[in-house]
């Protein structure tokens, strides 16, 4: 039997274990045999476990699993995680320099590795762990807290009592991912692509058991609400690896972009010598209060930049060209390749964008090429070794049915797309469009109530929100009586709506609510079969418009059919308007007014003015309000009349 230490003994003891673990899992740099830390461990557990109320908080005895969870909870953090804007060159960093100089002349940079893994965020309050949270959209992420508690390089308490966000990237060494993949393919399972899946994927387990052997290894890289005073961001870290946190392979301060190329190229020639994977240098302006006067813009800080490594070229092969549906119906070609290891990932698929990529490269299947790859960016073809033909190659044929569902495809060169409304690839985002505010306005039926829906197979397309009745929803989670009455009195409610929103609802391609009016009022119900021919000669309606429309049409007839029988809307009629200064005009509204521009919008409409959202040389007002913007100085470019709200009422 362990003999149980005393209080005074135990306090001893449990920081020599603290001191020994912190030098063996964060500085790589043991100071005992593992049956020394054995034997220690062992001894703190039988008075942590008779002693419960007195255990240390930062005991290395509490880094064990605990109970297998259902899901995450999601979480805020306390100041939103901010991505990093990339520079690739030095004519990139010095443009990213001279920006910065515009508010601050006087500069210094902090340079240190950029490390690739999953982000975190640390909550430290009273000294101790509270939450950890992981980045998520940068303002809520999942509290993973029971999970980050087994990994040793993040320290249960510190000495700072304050309130304190503290930043990081999760990472798994190379070594320990190339072990861990050893034992996912014995037990039959599929192994990481790359170490960043699989610290991420370690970080997420529902069993805090499995992320405990997975050793994962936080790197600091910032902090966010936090109570220090601290000048420059250097010293400030310095005081946050003293706190326990393990501190960078190689960072410098400079005043130069020299200064900062050399490190760069350091980190470079030093990549394969460190343990976790890089995919580039970070440079802060170092100084706080110029972070504060710089601040940021809609997604980076003004004062920090990625200055990503160099892309990987490697040769491989094309095996063949599959094609991948997007939510919106666009047909992305993807290269299917042999299989290539760049920096640490083993690539088998390559980004085309389009077909014409695909021409403008004369690529063919069988062909040996370039492939290039950096950092975060999807692997690309640069180059096709066509003096390496050796008569196995197949020329890539354009697609003409979608993949997903056999439809006739829209082609028009650069855009491939499939507009089959039942396609599964994009059934949930139709129904999003056809529900939106400026659609057929459903309230009730946002995102994330269709997605549920779809998912739950209560609906498979437009038409079956017509049919949906109370009892499919009864049964499905947070829909209560009220919820499901106000839902289907709002697809209620749509009966009778106006034609040509119903047309607009649809989301044809380059079909918007002002053509949708126009083609309606001009064509009625026999919108649904019109020609080609018949469409080009209405005014405002170009051949590639109309090919979309003709096109959407043959696809979805039965559909929209069944859709006009549900809804039964109301036609519009042409009524013909007298003689005023805005008939016949094409108006372009921008700026606040004294009521709302959509009934400006209608007014206007009345009167037989087309109400367009763009300025051009059509254009033959721009009616503005207060804040008037970009619309307005282009207006006065191309030499468009401009009216004030006042101007056009007396007009009217």
């Amino acid at each position: 039997m362990t003999e149980i230490f005393s209080h005074e003994q135990y306090e001893l003891e449990i920081q020599k274990m603290i001191s020994w673990a912190h030098a063996y899992y964060v500085e790589d740099n043991p100071l005992a045999t593992d049956e020394e830390y054995d034997q220690l461990s062992r001894a703190c557990l039988a008075y942590e476990q008779t002693y419960p109320q007195n255990s240390h908080p930062n005991s290395p005895n509490k880094r064990v699993g605990g109970y297998v969870l259902e899901g995450f909870e999601k979480a805020s953090h306390l100041s939103r995680m901010w991505s990093q804007e990339d520079v690739f060159d030095t004519q990139e960093l010095v443009d990213w320099i001279n920006r910065a100089k515009k508010v601050h002349s006087d500069l210094e940079f902090m340079c240190e590795p950029k490390f690739d893994g999953a982000s975190l965020n640390l909550i430290y309050e009273n000294g101790l762990l509270k939450q950890a949270i992981t980045r998520g959209d940068g303002s809520i992420g999942e509290d993973v807290t029971n999970n980050v508690k087994t990994i040793h390089s993040i320290p249960l308490q510190i000495k700072e009592k304050g309130l304190l966000e503290i930043r990081g990237e999760i990472v798994i060494k190379k070594d320990d991912f190339e072990q861990i993949n050893e034992q996912r393919l014995k037990d039959n399972e599929a192994a990481f692509a790359n170490p960043r899946n699989a610290a991420a994927g370690s970080l997420r387990q529902l069993d805090p058991n499995i992320t405990a052997k997975r050793k994962l290894f936080f790197n600091v890289w910032g902090v966010g609400e936090n109570t220090l005073e601290f000048d420059r961001t250097s010293d400030m870290m310095q005081y946050i690896y003293s706190l326990g946190f393990a501190t960078p392979p190689l960072q410098t301060i400079t005043t130069t972009v020299d200064g900062i190329e050399e490190t760069y190229h350091k980190i470079i020639a030093a990549r394969d010598s460190i343990e976790m994977m890089l995919d580039g240098m970070v440079v802060k302006i170092n100084h706080i209060e110029v972070q504060e006067e710089l601040g940021y813009t809609v997604k980076f800080p003004r004062w920090s930049c990625a200055y990503k490594f160099p892309a990987v070229e490697k040769t491989t092969k094309i095996k063949d060209i599959i094609q991948q549906v997007g939510r919106t119906g666009v047909i992305t070609p993807v290269a299917v390749v042999e299989p290539t290891h760049i920096e640490g990932s083993m690539v088998e698929r390559a980004s085309l964008h389009n077909y014409d990529e695909i021409e403008r490269l004369d690529l063919r299947i069988n062909d040996e090429v370039i492939i290039i790859k950096s950092g975060d960016i999807i692997p690309k073809i640069t180059k096709v070794f066509t003096d390496r033909r050796d008569g196995s190659q197949k020329e890539v044929a354009r697609p003409t049915q979608c993949p997903e569902c056999q439809s006739e495809l829209l082609d028009e060169g650069t855009l491939i797309k499939c507009q089959n409304l039942d396609c599964p690839s994009i059934v949930t985002n139709s129904i999003i469009y056809f529900a939106s505010k400026n659609c057929m306005n459903i309230d009730g039926l946002g995102i994330k109530i269709v997605e549920q829906l779809v998912k739950e197979k209560k609906i498979y397309d437009i038409l079956d929100l017509y049919s949906l009745k109370y009892e499919d929803m009864q049964d499905m989670e947070g829909f209560k009586e009220k919820k499901i009455s106000n839902l289907l009195n709002a697809i209620a409610n749509t009966k009778g709506t106006a034609l040509h929103r119903v047309i607009n609802a649809l989301g044809i391609e380059h079909i918007g609510e002002v053509a949708s009016k126009q083609i309606c009022l001009e064509f009625g119900l026999n919108v649904i079969n019109i020609d080609l021919d018949s469409l080009i000669a209405l005014d405002g309606i170009g051949e590639q418009m109309a090919k979309s429309f003709v096109e959407f049409m043959r696809v979805n007839n039965t559909l929209v059919l069944k859709l006009i029988d549900f809804i039964d809307p109301e036609v519009e009629v042409r009524v013909e308007v007298e003689e005023n200064a805005f008939k016949d005009t094409t108006v372009v509204l921008t700026g606040t007014m004294t009521k709302s521009r959509g009934i400006i919008k209608k007014d206007l409409e009345a009167l037989g003015a087309k109400v367009s959202s763009s300025v051009s040389k059509k254009t033959d007002y721009l009616i503005y309000g207060e804040d008037a913007g970009s619309k307005y100085d282009k207006a006065v470019t191309l030499g468009v009349k401009t009216l004030t709200q006042s101007e056009m009422e007396a007009m009217i």
